[in-house]
């Protein structure tokens, strides 16, 4: 089991216990727009590819309403299956490369919408599948920084993720800085010039 194995299995159970209607930190989305989201994403590539090109577009919208069509039952079911056997995704190292901070982040955007939300227990296993997610994905995230932008744990291990004349360091735990690429609110400190902070602070980060 891995990071992307175990947040899909207990966002699964979220999904369940709230329902379709409830909300969600991704704006103006329900937990029935995420969960559509999640089973295009991962079962329906034929549909992505609208979002690439342009003749497809349509075919991506019809797709995306079909999906909506079923039940809340179902929908939850495909998150909670994954992938089909013959898609890439099924495998799961490939599954815990590309999935683990998505579906780690998906999972905090359901808990934290909730008004009486409480940190989880941490979990050594799943911070260090997240920083390695953030190895990956971290020079993505903030290449377009008009500063650096160093990632460090409080134990003081550092990621690079922009070199810069000046540097901002944000200061948190693995999976507080996942969200923090993400531009999620995190529980993260950041260390650097007020401006600088606030420069990178302003950047549009894509997720």
């Amino acid at each position: 089991m891995g990071v992307a194995s175990d947040e899909r299995r207990q966002l699964s159970d979220l999904f369940e216990r709230v329902g379709p209607d409830a909300p969600t930190l991704c704006a103006g989305w329900t937990t029935k727009d995420l969960a559509v989201h999640l089973v295009v994403r991962e079962r329906r590539p034929d549909a992505m590819a609208g979002q690439f090109v342009k003749a497809l577009a349509d075919r991506g919208e019809r797709v995306e309403n079909e999906v909506r069509g079923k039940s809340w039952a179902e929908l939850v079911d495909e998150v909670r299956q994954g992938p089909q056997k013959w898609n890439p995704l099924s495998f799961g190292a490939v599954d815990e490369t590309v999935n683990a901070a998505e579906f780690y982040v998906h999972h905090e955007d359901v808990r934290r919408a909730e008004p009486d939300w409480q940190p989880r227990p941490t979990d050594a296993d799943r911070e260090e599948g997240l920083w390695k997610s953030l190895t990956r994905m971290a020079k993505v995230f903030y290449g377009r920084s008009p500063v650096g932008v160093v990632l460090r744990r409080p134990d003081g291990t550092e990621l690079q993720a922009k070199r810069g004349p000046r540097t901002v360091r944000i200061v948190g735990e693995p999976s507080e800085l996942v969200l923090h690429a993400f531009s999620r609110p995190a529980r993260v400190e950041f260390e650097g010039n007020d401006a600088d902070v606030v420069a990178m602070q302003d950047l549009r980060r894509t997720f």
